[in-house]
C-alpha cells in the first residue's frame, strides 16, 4: 500500500488525465480539510513559530488569534440557517456560546456545508506573512495590527487568487479587525478596571443584594437611611444589558446567579467577584462604561498630567505583569484603544 498526499488542484489534474484511469479505480481518496477551529489554528501557528527563526520575537496577545480568525473565515461556507453569519458559525465551531444557538446546531451546520475547509488561507501563508512583517519592521515585538497589515499586503503578491477572492479576503480582514477592536477594548477595560477593583466589588455586591431581594420577593435596605426599598431594577438591567441579557431572559439569569450563590454557601465557599465569569464581565463593562470619559482622556492625552500618567503606568504594568504584553505592545494597545474610544 502506498500512502500519499497532495492538494486538491493537483488531485483534480491527476484524475482528469485519461492515462491515469487504471490507477483511479485503485485509489481510496480521503479528503482532509483545513482546521476550522480558531483555538486550534492558534496552536498550529505557535507550533510553526517555535520551529522557525522568529521564535525569539515577542508576539502580542491576540495577534495570532486575529490571524486565525481571518484564516478560519476564509475556509467557512455561508449557512442558510436563519440568523447565522460566519462569525457566529466560527464561534460555534470553536465551542463558544452563541445566543440563540446550541451544540446541536453545529452538526446541522456541518451537514449543510459539504466540502467545507477544502479551500481558503493556509497556515504557511500566515507564518510567511508574519516573518515578512518582522523583516520589514526590524522590531522585537509584533502585534495584531502589524499582522493584519502584513496579511493584506501579501494578497497583492499572492499569484494563485483571483480578483474576486482577493476582495473576499480583504472583507474577512475587515471582520477580523472588528473582532480585534472588541478584544482591545476589553483588554484595556480589564486592566483599567483593576485600578478601580474596589468600586467593581462594591457594584458586584450591590447587584447581588438586589438580585437576592428580587428572586425572594424581599425589600432592599438602604445602607445610609435604613429605608426599605424595592429592588433596583434600573441598576440590575444596566449591568445585565452589558452582556446581552434580554428583558425576557433577566429572570432566569438572576435565578441562575442565586442558585450559584446558594451552591457556594452549601459548600462553605464565598461567592465573590471572580465566581461567575459572565457576571464579572458585565460588572467590568458597566464600570468601564461609567469611567469611559476618564479612560478616553487618559489614553488619548498627548501630554498627560501626573494623575493621568499614574493611571497609564498602572494600566501598562497590569498589561505586562498579568496579560502577557511587553512594554512596546502594551503602550501600542493603549494608543490604539484611545483612538477607538474617540471615534
Amino acid at each position: 500500500m502506498i500512502v500519499a498526499h497532495t492538494n486538491e488542484a493537483e488531485y483534480r489534474a491527476f484524475i482528469s488525465n485519461k492515462k491515469n484511469e487504471a490507477l483511479q479505480s485503485r485509489i481510496i481518496v480521503l479528503p482532509v480539510p483545513y482546521n476550522l477551529k480558531v483555538s486550534q489554528e492558534v496552536k498550529i501557528y505557535q507550533k510553526l513559530i517555535s520551529q522557525s527563526d522568529i521564535q525569539d520575537v515577542h508576539i502580542a496577545p491576540y495577534a495570532l488569534r486575529v490571524a486565525a480568525i481571518f484564516s478560519i473565515l476564509s475556509r467557512l461556507k455561508e449557512s442558510r440557517k436563519q440568523g447565522m453569519d460566519l462569525i457566529k458559525k466560527m464561534k460555534l465551531y470553536d465551542g463558544e456560546d452563541v445566543e440563540g444557538f446550541k451544540d446541536k446546531d453545529v452538526k446541522e451546520l456541518q451537514a449543510e456545508a459539504e466540502g467545507e475547509g477544502m479551500s481558503g488561507i493556509d497556515p504557511r501563508y500566515v507564518i510567511n506573512r508574519i516573518s515578512s512583517a518582522l523583516i520589514n519592521q526590524d522590531t522585537s515585538c509584533i502585534n495584531a495590527l502589524d499582522i493584519m497589515r502584513a496579511l493584506k499586503d501579501g494578497l497583492d503578491q499572492h499569484t494563485s487568487i483571483t480578483k474576486e477572492e482577493k476582495e473576499k479576503y480583504i472583507n474577512f480582514l475587515a471582520i477580523a479587525r472588528k473582532e480585534y477592536d472588541k478584544m482591545a477594548k476589553k483588554e484595556v477595560q480589564r486592566a483599567f478596571v483593576y485600578s478601580y477593583e474596589e468600586s467593581a466589588r462594591a457594584l458586584f455586591n450591590n447587584y447581588l443584594d438586589n438580585v437576592e431581594a428580587f428572586c425572594n420577593g424581599f425589600k432592599v435596605k438602604d445602607p445610609i437611611t435604613d429605608e426599605e426599598l424595592d429592588p433596583d431594577e434600573k441598576l440590575m438591567r444596566s449591568i445585565e444589558e452589558q452582556i446581552g441579557v434580554s428583558e425576557n431572559a433577566k429572570k432566569s439569569f438572576r435565578e441562575e446567579i442565586l442558585i450559584r450563590l446558594s451552591s457556594y454557601a452549601r459548600q462553605g465557599k464565598s461567592f465573590d467577584y471572580n465566581s461567575h465569569e459572565r457576571l464579572r464581565e458585565a460588572i467590568e463593562k458597566k464600570l468601564f462604561a461609567d469611567l469611559k470619559d476618564i479612560v478616553k482622556i487618559t489614553t488619548s492625552a498627548k501630554t498627560p498630567d501626573p494623575e493621568q500618567l499614574k493611571r497609564i503606568n498602572a494600566v501598562v504594568d497590569r498589561l505586562i505583569n498579568s496579560h502577557g504584553y511587553c512594554p512596546i505592545c502594551a503602550n501600542e494597545l493603549l494608543k490604539y484603544t484611545g483612538s477607538l474610544l474617540n471615534r
